[in-house]
């Protein structure tokens, strides 16, 4: 049995994964100007979805991104993208850029933001790793001081 390919939202269109597409003069991808949120389901149940939405409206103006969007908007798209695809227990991944331009830095030469909702299944970890653990590591990279950078970007 043939399983349907998920739809990728971009734009405002649903488009099957394999045909998901953005420029290559989008300037999330040239320069990685934009913001994203990673946001799970389970059971159907979007977890904390408008505290992700708020987040990702907050960086977006941190980096001066005017997402042309309401956030009831994105709540709605979230949801319908998850629906579309039938999925309960999913991974949701939003990601905003500042759009097409050019090869030059300048963001007021971007048309607009770039809105896409990706929708799939994700497994983290084998079984094995729930049921019998996993080795874990303490890091001894020291992270900067609070006050040194802007860490909600």
């Amino acid at each position: 049995m043939l399983e349907r390919e998920l739809l990728v939202f971009i734009d405002g269109e649903y488009y099957p994964k394999s045909k998901a597409k953005i420029s290559v003069y989008d300037h999330g991808l040239l320069y990685g100007d934009g913001v994203f949120e990673g946001i799970r389901a389970y059971n159907g149940i979007v977890f904390k979805l408008k505290e992700h939405i708020d987040r990702l409206y907050r960086s977006a103006h941190t980096i001066m991104l005017q997402i042309p969007m309401s956030k009831e908007e994105m709540i709605k798209t979230v949801l319908e993208t998850l629906r579309k695809n039938n999925l309960k227990d999913a991974y949701i991944r939003l990601v905003v850029t500042r759009g097409i331009g050019d090869l030059g830095l300048d963001p007021r030469k971007c048309s607009k933001p770039t809105i896409i909702v990706i929708t799939d299944t994700i497994k983290l970890h084998k079984i094995e790793a729930k049921e019998q653990g996993v080795t874990a590591m303490i890091s001894w990279v020291k992270r900067d001081p609070v006050d040194a950078t802007t860490h909600e970007i």
